[in-house]
């Protein structure tokens, strides 16, 4: 995703989103996520835009740096969450 870190973790976010519906689940049923870092030095940028996607109860998370992602990105999220409404 061309814009930065925050353009990518914006668009990470609503494909996760996306997956959540299809899957009659939503954002609110997630309950850990795992943010992988090409940089951690982007942390805050990052974590700006992530948190607009949690404005009431973030779910618990990690953030760990990591070397390699895939595609050449500069974020991946894993989330865990819960089925249903």
């Amino acid at each position: 995703v061309p814009g930065g870190i925050k353009a990518e973790t914006r668009q990470t976010m609503e494909n996760i989103r996306t997956v959540l519906e299809a899957a009659g689940s939503s954002m609110d049923n997630i309950f850990k996520c795992t943010v992988f870092l090409a940089d951690m030095a982007e942390y805050a940028p990052m974590n700006e835009v992530y948190a607009t996607f949690f404005p009431a109860a973030p779910p618990a998370r990690s953030a760990v740096a990591g070397s390699g992602l895939a595609l050449g990105a500069r974020v991946e999220i894993e989330c865990m969450a819960t089925a249903g409404p």
